[in-house]
């Protein structure tokens, strides 16, 4: 038989158990983000599904500074409008009953933020590289949806600018050549999908032109850092993980490296797939013979009351640890001062500022 002690012990490693299960602690791994002195007047970002209209919304507020970029598998700039009925209906599975949204009336509020200064001028979209990705077998993110994008994006950028691929039997992921990822139809996680066709060195290739050949053997780094000090030391609240992720090429410590965002998708992020997404997207090998740093910013799953900083009574519903593009981290959330999008945009600076 149990002693008293042995019973008290094991009702408190219960205990412990049920608080872990109900409260995870995300431990942090990453250290201060080291400075580069990127040239940031080379700036790209790309994205794939959550990661994809939060790619537009970087690329929107910010175009001052980014050049290019890459969607697949994303809609119009602010298309849920603050809903998330509408980000799960209308901007992703339209119907009668739930139409692909207005885009001239999205336009209007792109103008109307961009009069008032809350997102960047959009006469700096004019010269923007923009590729865009629909796969017809994609079942979460129908292509109504990106059809809606190009033609929101054609009344800002030079059609010549823009690129729509549209006739692959892929399924919702990123499109990779890979044979050990998934078949390309797929539409399930790590959402890594093989079609015999490399999304990454297109939408690359699309923004900068011409790329050197890619890494057989990569030379960099992969580099963990602390995302905390960008949302003022407290990633939770926003739902976005401790420490996110980098590749650093070898080149970049004699050279200017440029900076593409990559931005993963819903069920996409580190704690669900660990480093498929940051590993095998097919971005470091293009990235490392041509002088591109990576970034690769997490989010994680939240749901409920910020525990962490109760005093904070911040409630998240975001379980699938998606990117902000409906409104549950604030009002915001699709302009300049949108808690993650400042947050990855003090990254890149950061990338950007002199060596130390």
């Amino acid at each position: 038989m149990k002693t008293v002690k042995q019973l008290l012990l094991s009702r408190i490693l219960l205990a412990s158990c049920w608080m872990i299960a109900l409260f995870p602690v995300h431990v942090f791994a990453g250290d201060s983000m080291r400075s580069y002195n990127a040239d940031l007047s080379g700036t790209s970002v790309s994205g794939i599904s959550s990661g994809a209209y939060m790619a537009v919304q970087f690329h929107v507020a910010y175009s001052s500074m980014v050049k290019g970029a890459g969607v697949i598998a994303g809609g119009p700039y602010n298309c849920a409008e603050g809903s998330a009925v509408r980000a799960i209906r209308n901007c992703m599975k339209p119907d009668s009953a739930h139409p692909v949204p207005d885009v001239k009336n999205l336009e209007t509020i792109t103008d109307e933020l961009a009069s008032s200064g809350d997102i960047d001028k959009t006469a700096n979209l004019a010269t923007s590289k923009v590729w865009l990705f629909s796969g017809t077998e994609d079942t979460v993110v129908k292509r109504p949806v990106m059809d809606a994008l190009e033609q929101y994006y054609r009344h800002y950028v030079s059609p010549a600018n823009i690129y729509y691929k549209h006739d692959l039997h892929a399924g919702h992921g990123m499109i990779v050549e890979d044979n050990t990822a998934s078949a390309c139809s797929t539409n399930a996680k790590p959402y890594i999908n093989n079609c015999s066709y490399d999304a990454a060195m297109h939408l690359l290739e699309h923004t900068y032109g011409s790329l050197n050949p890619p890494s057989r053997k990569l030379s960099g780094k992969f580099v963990e850092f602390d995302q905390r000090e960008f949302l003022d030391g407290d990633a939770y609240s926003h739902s976005m993980r401790d420490s996110g992720f980098a590749y650093i090429p070898a080149s970049c410590a004699s050279t200017r490296c440029r900076v593409h965002v990559a931005l993963h998708g819903c069920l996409q992020h580190f704690d669900a797939v660990g480093d498929q997404f940051y590993k095998k997207a097919g971005y470091n090998e293009w990235a490392d013979t041509n002088n591109i740093i990576v970034l690769y910013p997490q989010t994680i799953a939240r749901f409920g009351w910020n525990w962490k900083v109760f005093w904070t009574w911040k409630y998240v519903f975001n379980p699938n640890a998606c990117w902000d593009w409906w409104g549950y981290d604030g009002a915001d959330y699709y302009t300049k001062s949108g808690s993650q999008m400042m947050a990855i945009k003090k990254m890149v600076d950061r990338l950007g500022s002199p060596k130390t």
